[in-house]
């Protein structure tokens, strides 16, 4: 029997050789790759692990913030419980009396435990705390010896004394001592000031003038007289409806 053999067909040995060159080639490019691509996976390389490196941070001190300044609260003023010596006492009386006293912005203290040539009629505000003090004339009949101390006090008609306890102011008037104010007695100790005729007026015996040059000044009849300096201010600061305590 004749044997079948296979021949290779013309060019086949070309093309295989061509096939194994290009594998070869394919080989080296991927063992050792062109430059131009090292350069790249190189540089791909570096970029990845400086992207999983952490960053440096400054080592500069933090400055610290400057503190606020404290705020003081407000603090209210309030009247020197020393100047007027009796200012609690009048507190207590304008409490007592609240029901016929309806103002209580300001108040007159009259300290009679001092002597005549002292400024002893304290004008108060009781919202600032402000203390305005004038000369203020005690009753006669509270100082017969005229020795510029008052005494005695006395609520008694004629009797010309100075009467303790709380006033409350009235009316504003003309009369024969120039601009006045009535007052109404509120304690059984000056009950009587309206028919007594005790009020507040200015009186030419009363002055810093007198006080200096005498060491006292003039006495009333049992009213509240101060200077006709100052008898506008008095006025007007214990205008109706505001209190006046008297005391020793």
């Amino acid at each position: 029997m004749a044997a079948n053999l296979s021949l290779p067909e013309p060019g086949d040995t070309g093309a295989r050789k061509a096939r194994n060159a290009n594998l070869r080639s394919m080989e080296g490019s991927l063992i050792n790759p062109p430059a131009s691509r090292r350069g790249f996976l190189v540089g791909a390389g570096m970029f990845a692990a400086g992207a999983a490196m952490p960053l440096a941070t400054s080592s500069l001190p933090r400055l610290a913030a400057p503190a606020a300044p404290a705020s003081m609260p407000a603090q209210p003023r309030v009247p020197d419980l020393a100047k007027p010596r009796l200012f609690p006492r009048a507190m207590a009386a304008l409490d007592a009396h609240k029901g016929r006293i309806p103002l209580r912005d300001r108040i007159g203290v009259v300290d009679f435990s001092q002597a005549s040539r002292e400024p002893r009629l304290h004008l108060v505000d009781l919202a600032s705390g402000d203390v305005e003090s004038h000369l203020v004339a005690h009753g006669s009949g509270s100082d017969p010896e005229r020795s510029g101390w008052l005494q005695k006090f006395s609520n008694q008609p004629d009797s010309n004394a100075s009467s303790r306890g709380a006033f409350v102011t009235g009316e504003g008037y003309v009369g024969k001592h120039g601009r006045s104010r009535r007052l109404m007695g509120l304690d059984p100790d000056n009950n009587l000031a309206q028919p007594r005729g005790i009020v507040i007026h200015a009186a030419s015996y009363v002055s810093a003038a007198m006080a200096s040059a005498q060491g006292l000044i003039g006495r009333s009849q049992g009213c509240f007289a101060v200077s006709e300096a100052v008898i506008g201010d008095v006025l007007e600061k214990l205008g109706p409806g505001r209190l006046i305590f008297a005391w020793k």
